[in-house]
């Protein structure tokens, strides 16, 4: 309603009809659950190449029917699309791990990043996992180092035990004479202390120490906690250093006179089977984080390297997949707090490795220096003069997963761990890889919800074990296609409708023709279903053979590719947009009086013309009745228009009903269904939204109301060539029409 002027004057009014628009929206999203060799389980993973699909799923096996699943994921990615895909459960798949102890244990099965989130970031009967489950990772070795030790130091004596020199035990040095830093003219001269952390007698009768330096007391007594610098002689150990070792008790021991003294951490490598490869040549020495520093803490950082020990992973020996330095023992601790990334060591590897998650504390295995009951409660100077008491922390107190604050972390040195344990679909029963139809059930369960997963095809793959397994998985997937209404299943014949059992031969083509009639009869009606009864005969490069898998995966893959390159609503079939990627040949070429058979029963067939090629030879939709919806196009066109407008419509929510409502939204629909039109998408429409179907009950009502008439083009589907002869001198314009 216009304000009313009270004055003389101009007034401007302007009203805006532009809010809003539309656009097709269909994404060309494929959708497929299987038994794939790796990867994440009941996990929707998206997938946008075969490299991909490789990457996250791995290859395809040889066992069973394993190869069609991912062969008919890898079809469908040849066309253009992008793929959804969830790895189906099986009861016997387990995750390799480093076990408790020597063993792994066999019963571990983390599907998914959720499943450790939820169930497994506590758990205490692992240190470290495969990521997902299966035999594949039992080739990867985990390396872990941290701040064990500074030095090693070379003893001529296999009495260490004589000296007092047991792990725990204290060890001190003098220090004279030594400039506490650079700039300085003032020279300390105390001794330093440190803790033994390994003790081992060579079989030349050398003894080797490692030591862990923890401070240093100056000649008036003042006892400072130093970190070790390498080479430094302020904080450190020297071949001419007499050293003394002491009990919890302080006793006094003879000097010993190192002979050789090295860096610890420049002596320590991976561990690897077939190669040698040095930490230092990875990462500096880790030590304490700035974080934890800050916080007056100390000894949190660890270096983590996860290595293709034997090379069955990637096909070489001692490969560094993954390398992660400078993670924390701290549960809080953050890299940067301008743009804070966690580097807590379990988190750190549930959110970024690809390979592993982190279970029980590594820091938890009970030795004499890592135990709860501290060892090291007292040193004596290098006097002989009694000092105070230092004490361990007591591991119960500062192991990781805890604060920074305050924490003195322990160590536990330079650790390997092999997976075990992992253990792939069904393999003990000797069945390879084929997942049962409850768990492939439960895995397309998760493209139920729209809302959530976006779809625009539900590929079913390969059939299961039998044929009535197979209807019932088909069925499934059509269900869940009616109930989404925004996607269309893609339904394939059971192999043995077209090869036989045993040894993989083609049965005859009327056994082809009966099979595939008698498989899919029983079969939903659905408008949102196509079905189709090819194999085709394709080169497997992977295990360097051909095989059969089912053309479902290319009837989505056609659907995507004539969305991508034309228009949605335009027929995937025929020479244009039909023809099929890599097939060598068809397990199944009806003829003419065969596919007469199988039209009329919704069944779409791929043929091979000599001349033309390979492609699909039918558009009709899985309805069991006729309507304009029994066409793939008309289905598509349907889909494509409804999920535009149904997106355009959300703009008008919580508008008011009034005409300026519905002018606007009939300017946001008009120009796009104009523009479908003029694109061969429909003959003619209309569009009411005005007082007669928003009537005053329906205003009342907090509803919003629009009627929109489709005249759908259609595709052709049969042509008839009539040639007349007539006599010489006959007018054509006499016989037009008369025949």
């Amino acid at each position: 309603m216009a304000t009313p002027q009270l004055s003389p004057g101009v007034l401007v009014r302007e009203v805006d009809l532009t809010v809003g628009r539309a656009d097709n929206v269909l994404d060309n999203i494929g959708a497929i659950a299987g038994p794939f060799e790796i990867g994440p389980v009941e996990e929707v993973t998206n997938i946008s190449n075969e490299q991909d699909l490789i990457n996250v799923f791995g290859e395809p096996k040889t066992a069973d029917a394993q190869y069609e699943y991912w062969m008919s994921a890898s079809s469908y990615l040849s066309y253009g699309g992008v793929l959804k895909v969830v790895r189906a459960d099986d009861d016997d798949l387990k995750n390799a791990n480093a076990g408790v102890g020597v063993a792994s244990t066999t019963t571990l099965k983390i599907k998914n990043y959720d499943d450790y989130s939820n169930n497994y970031d506590t758990a205490t009967d692992f240190y470290y996992a495969a990521k997902n489950p299966g035999s594949w990772s039992e080739s990867l070795k985990v390396c872990y180092i941290d701040d064990f030790a500074d030095q090693t130091l070379g003893i001529t004596t296999t009495n260490l035990a004589g000296l007092g020199a047991t792990v725990g035990m204290g060890i001190t040095a003098a220090v004279t004479g030594v400039l506490p830093g650079a700039g300085t003219t003032a020279v300390f001269t105390g001794y330093v202390k440190g803790i033994i952390t390994g003790a081992t007698n060579d079989a030349g009768g050398a003894s080797k120490l490692d030591v862990k330096i923890v401070s240093r007391v100056s000649s008036t007594g003042t006892e400072t906690r130093i970190d070790y610098a390498e080479g430094d002689g302020f904080s450190s150990f020297d071949i001419a250093d007499s050293v003394f070792f002491t009990s919890d008790v302080g006793g006094i021991t003879a000097a010993q006179t190192p002979t050789t003294v090295v860096d610890w951490y420049d002596q320590q490598t991976l561990g690897l089977t077939n190669s040698t490869v040095y930490w230092s040549t990875l990462a500096p020495k880790p030590g304490t984080s700035i974080y934890v520093d800050d916080r007056q803490g100390h000894n949190d950082q660890l270096h983590i390297a996860i290595v293709d020990d034997t090379g069955d992973v990637t096909g070489i020996k001692g490969n560094i997949l993954e390398k992660h330095v400078d993670l924390s023992k701290a549960s809080d601790t953050v890299s940067n707090v301008n743009a804070p990334q966690r580097t807590y060591f379990k988190d750190y590897l549930r959110d970024l490795s690809a390979n592993i998650y982190a279970g029980k504390d590594p820091l938890a295995a009970a030795d004499a220096f890592h135990g709860t009951t501290p060892v090291a409660t007292g040193f004596t100077a290098y006097t002989g003069v009694k000092t105070a008491s230092f004490t361990k922390d007591d591991s119960s107190t500062n192991q990781s997963g805890t604060i920074a604050q305050d924490k003195q972390f322990l160590a536990i040195g330079n650790k390997t761990y092999n997976l075990l344990g992992g253990n792939d679909y069904e393999s003990t029963g000797g069945d390879g890889y084929k997942a049962d139809l409850g768990k492939l059930i439960t895995g397309y369960g998760l493209f139920s919800n729209k809302d959530e997963v976006e779809a625009d095809f539900l590929i079913m793959g390969p059939g299961c074990a039998d044929e009535s397994q197979s209807q019932a998985k088909a069925n499934y997937i059509i269900s869940l296609a009616n109930a989404r209404k925004d996607c269309m299943a893609t339904i394939g014949a059971h192999r043995t409708n077209l090869v036989a059992a045993a040894g993989g031969t083609l049965l005859t083509s009327e056994q082809q023709t009966d099979n595939v009639l008698s498989y899919f009869s029983p079969l939903s009606s659905s408008s949102y279903a196509t079905f189709d009864c090819g194999y085709k005969y394709t080169f497997d490069r992977f295990n360097n053979r051909f095989v059969y898998i089912p053309t479902n995966a290319d009837v989505a893959g056609m659907m995507a590719r004539t969305g991508l390159l034309a228009f949605p609503w335009f027929s995937p079939a025929g020479q244009q947009r039909g023809v099929l990627n890599n097939a060598v040949k068809l397990a199944f070429n009806p003829s003419k009086s065969q596919r007469d058979r199988l039209y009329p029963k919704r069944i779409n067939s791929f043929i091979t013309s000599p001349g033309a090629g390979t492609f699909l030879f039918g558009d009709k939709t899985a309805l069991g009745y006729q309507s304009a919806f029994d066409r793939i196009n008309v289905r598509r066109l349907f889909l494509t228009v409804e999920q535009a407008l149904e997106r355009a419509a959300q703009a008008q929510l919580f508008e008011l009903n009034d005409d300026l409502t519905r002018a606007n939204f009939r300017n946001i629909v008009d120009p796009y269904l104009r523009d479908v039109q003029a694109k061969r998408g429909l003959i003619d429409y209309l569009v009411i939204c005005d007082e007669s179907n928003n009537t005053p009950d329906v205003i009342d009502n907090n509803e919003f109301r629009a009627d929109i008439f489709l005249k759908p083009a259609k595709s052709i589907n049969f042509i008839t060539l009539t040639f007349v002869a007539t006599r010489t001198g006959v007018s054509f314009s006499e016989v037009a029409g008369r025949v």
